[in-house]
């Protein structure tokens, strides 16, 4: 099925965007028209996937809280659209928006129903909240963004950096550093010419360990940022080659791509956190590493 993901313009999407809402979230409860709205649809950020002959197929609204806290509300995916991946790919679009309106943490109530769907998608768990028409309802939470400013940012990945070419050889000789980190997004690099097969193409084994960093990077950076400690072990890499990688070096890994919460380590307790990175030629994306990684508590002496 082809589809497109939009906001909505014109007088009839938007009809038809409040319409299946309306249909899934109120209608079988019957809630009467008007009750899928509330006070802040004007300031809020609304998306909707439409099909090729203008059907929609799912809805979802996005507005900030604070300065510093975004909530998504009212997500919902027609019946005969559902099992698609498209209340996943319309839920990641309200997440890039947060980010983008600078929110640190992204909030939602979800039905009980819907609780595994949220927690694949790396949302942990809340607050109970009040039931809605006699529906449990869960908090449920997201880091968009790690605590901090630039200066800490950097000094950060200052030291990841040091600790890569100190403790790990082939680091240093892939010429291995960070290109840049904003708190939500960390992008590294390589350099091609230690890195060359025979084709003048990157090694595949390079192109898999520099994947393999740059999620291990995410990870130490999240334990920096909420003061935790741990020893970092990759469980399980799966890499899927897509193209060449033929001329620069790089990898993208996000906190909206990561799956598993490292605050138990506070407690003593392993943790386990799995996220995916994309490695690029530039701007291209030739390959996909997935990552399971295991931090495991430091005990003293």
């Amino acid at each position: 099925m082809k589809w497109q993901l939009i906001a909505p313009q014109t007088e009839a999407q938007w009809q038809a965007y409040y319409q299946l809402r309306y249909q899934v979230l109120r209608a079988p409860w019957l809630q009467p028209p008007g009750s899928e709205r509330d006070e802040l649809e004007d300031k809020a950020l609304h998306r909707m996937i439409i099909s090729s002959g203008g059907e929609v197929l799912a809805v979802g609204r996005l507005h900030l809280v604070d300065a510093e806290k975004a909530q998504v509300r009212y997500m919902a995916v027609a019946e005969q659209a559902r099992g698609q991946g498209l209340g996943l790919l319309l839920l990641q679009e309200l997440e890039q928006q947060a980010v983008a309106l600078g929110a640190s943490l992204l909030i939602l109530n979800a039905r009980e129903s819907a609780i595994g769907f949220y927690q694949q998608a790396g949302y942990q768990h809340g607050a109970e909240q009040p039931p809605l028409y006699g529906i449990a309802h869960q908090q449920m939470w997201k880091t968009l963004r790690l605590a901090g400013d630039q200066q800490s940012y950097q000094h950060n990945c200052d030291a990841l950096v040091a600790l890569w070419h100190q403790t790990i050889p082939l680091s240093a000789y892939m010429q291995l550093g960070i290109e840049k980190f904003d708190g939500s997004t960390l992008y590294c690099q390589a350099a091609l010419a230690p890195n060359q097969n025979l084709h003048h193409t990157m090694f595949a084994g390079s192109i898999y360990a520099l994947g393999t960093l740059t999620g291990w990077g995410l990870v130490y950076l999240q334990l920096q940022s909420q003061g935790l400690e741990g020893d970092i072990v990759l469980a399980d890499g799966r890499i899927r080659y897509l193209a060449p990688l033929k001329n620069q070096p790089r990898a993208r890994v996000s906190l909206l791509q990561v799956r598993g919460s490292l605050q138990a380590l506070a407690q003593g307790k392993k943790v386990r956190q799995s996220l995916s990175v994309e490695l690029l030629d530039a701007h291209q994306v030739v390959a996909e590493f997935e990552g399971r990684f295991v931090v495991l508590p430091k005990h003293g002496d």
